[in-house]
């Protein structure tokens, strides 16, 4: 009997994947590292081993994530150099709290923050707002936010425009998931779920579009958001680096003014 085993992934094969996923020539790639196309050719093929610093040097310019950064690094055959804590570890209690005081300075206005898993970190209390009605077991922690937004029983009832909003996180979660085998089991679990509502395979922005609102229903009407999203851009470590505060802010004064009136003044911290 045969036994085939997987081959270790190689360092030249996923930079090239990274370069052709940043839509960067080797010519280009090779100019921002300072080194030849063809120096970059030959690392991508197998044809030369590069350093441990070569490797951090184009990875850095692909702008990969730390994560896999490291993982590049264990298939140039060199060890990982940027740690993961988590964040109940001691070392991470100012970062969180610098996280909380940036949602609570976003209030009245709903945000919250996420970790690498979509995994709700910490949320402001107009979040609060985003929540009603969802069902308890979504609500048990660890929440997770892209399950919270296209479960049936989560917002999505309440989402007006569920399908572009469905179409655009499952986009956003099946690149990630490419390259994070962690996140794999998420994307099959919420491409199952049920939608009423067309959902666009591919998203291609007509010539007004600027970005995509949140429509949600709120009692007898529908409230407008514009959604942003911040990182911890120079973070030295991977759990860090996979922060993200995503903040969204009214879209109309109608919307602003409700959530001026709901939400009352910010919590005493």
């Amino acid at each position: 009997m045969v036994v085939r085993t997987e081959e270790p992934a190689r360092v030249g094969p996923l930079l090239a994947q990274w370069r052709r996923r940043r839509r960067v020539s080797q010519l280009e790639l090779a100019n921002l590292a300072g080194v030849s196309a063809r120096h970059v050719g030959f690392v991508e093929t197998g044809r030369a081993q590069p350093s441990r610093e070569m490797v951090l040097r184009l990875a850095e310019h692909l702008e990969v994530p730390l994560r896999e950064r490291n993982a590049l690094l264990m298939a140039a055959g060199y060890a990982p150099v940027f740690r993961e804590k988590p964040l109940d570890d001691p070392a991470m209690r100012p970062v969180l709290e610098a996280v909380r005081r940036v949602l609570s300075g976003h209030h009245p206005y709903p945000a919250l923050a996420v970790d690498g898993r979509w995994d709700i970190v910490a949320a402001n209390a107009a979040f609060g707002l985003f929540t009603e009605g969802v069902a308890a077991h979504l609500l048990e922690p660890p929440v997770n936010a892209l399950r919270l937004v296209l479960h049936p029983d989560g917002m999505a009832p309440r989402m007006v425009n569920l399908g572009q909003w469905r179409g655009k996180l499952l986009t956003r979660l099946a690149r990630c998931a490419a390259f994070d085998e962690r996140l794999r089991p998420l994307y099959e679990e919420l491409q199952g779920y049920p939608c009423d509502q067309p959902v666009p395979e591919v998203d291609v922005p007509g010539p007004d579009d600027i970005m995509v609102p949140l429509e949600l229903r709120c009692g007898d009407q529908v409230l407008t958001f514009i959604a942003t999203l911040a990182t911890f851009g120079t973070a030295r470590d991977v759990t860090i680096s996979e922060l993200l505060i995503e903040s969204f802010f009214p879209a109309d004064d109608r919307t602003a003014a409700h959530l001026n009136a709901l939400t009352g003044p910010p919590p005493s911290s």
